[in-house]
């Protein structure tokens, strides 16, 4: 159906409500002017009145029968004044109206408000390394440690650039990621990066090409408070000659670097 003029708003009706301080008296002062008692619903002690019996009313004025006593609770209801707002009446919408994500309660509802950050949820401790130098002369067919010796941040000094290792000393469930170039020395070559947990290889990428390769490889590890990580790689060259990691060791050219960040859960 079309309206003449214009379209009412939606919006949500409530009856006005006014709490007292209470005193040794009889004369009250209302927020807002009536015509006369019927036009409010005074309490006292939860306990309705009755109009004109009870109380008068006229304006602004309430004036009492008996005196109330300051232990007293007492209120009204604006029976003829209603209050309209686009939103809902302040404590008129409880847990039962609200959909959210997680665990409902008293004082917080939506994931919005830091419950994880709170909760130890921030993607540190993390690092970034790489290599400033070249590791050259490597051994064939053998599983060298790899020598990031640069960062180019580390949020809480868990990385050491001294031995290349990682220890977060916070236990979660970190992602790692790595990028290596190998050198096979102008031969065709196997070639493995890995990232070894507390001394033992856990995961690895490999492949074999003719004379150079870059690996990556990227893993989500479980550490304990006391675990560590490190990368190395590993070749195998057809010539079985030396193999060598070409790290380019500049923050501007880096083929050889590696990460680490906590994962919030």
């Amino acid at each position: 159906m079309s309206y003449i003029g214009t379209p009412p708003s939606n919006a949500f009706t409530s009856l006005l409500k006014q709490d007292f301080s209470t005193s040794a008296t009889t004369g009250y002062t209302l927020d807002h002017a009536v015509n006369n008692a019927n036009d409010i619903a005074l309490f006292i002690n939860f306990v309705r009145q009755e109009p004109t019996a009870g109380y008068a009313a006229s304006g602004t004025t309430l004036t009492l029968t008996s005196a109330t006593a300051s232990s007293d609770d007492m209120y009204c209801v604006y029976l003829g004044q209603a209050l309209q707002t686009v939103n809902p009446a302040n404590a008129s919408v409880g847990l039962s109206q609200l959909s959210a994500t997680g665990t409902k309660n008293s004082t917080t509802f939506l994931r919005g408000d830091n419950t994880f950050a709170s909760a130890g949820g921030t993607n540190t401790p993390a690092f970034s390394a790489y290599a400033n130098t070249d590791q050259n002369n490597n051994s064939d067919n053998t599983w060298v440690k790899l020598a990031m010796n640069a960062e180019f941040y580390d949020t809480d000094s868990k990385y050491d650039v001294s031995n290349y290792r990682f220890t977060p000393t916070v236990a979660g469930k970190y992602m790692f990621g790595a990028s290596v170039y190998v050198d096979g020395n102008d031969t065709r070559i196997t070639s493995e990066i890995a990232f070894y947990k507390n001394g033992t290889k856990l995961f690895y990428a490999s492949q074999s090409v003719d004379n150079d390769t870059k690996q990556q490889l990227t893993a989500v590890i479980e550490l304990d408070d006391n675990d560590y990580i490190e990368i190395y790689a590993y070749a195998d060259v057809a010539n079985n000659s030396v193999f060598a990691m070409n790290m380019d060791g500049t923050t501007s050219n880096n083929r050889c670097y590696w990460y680490g960040y906590k994962l919030i859960t």
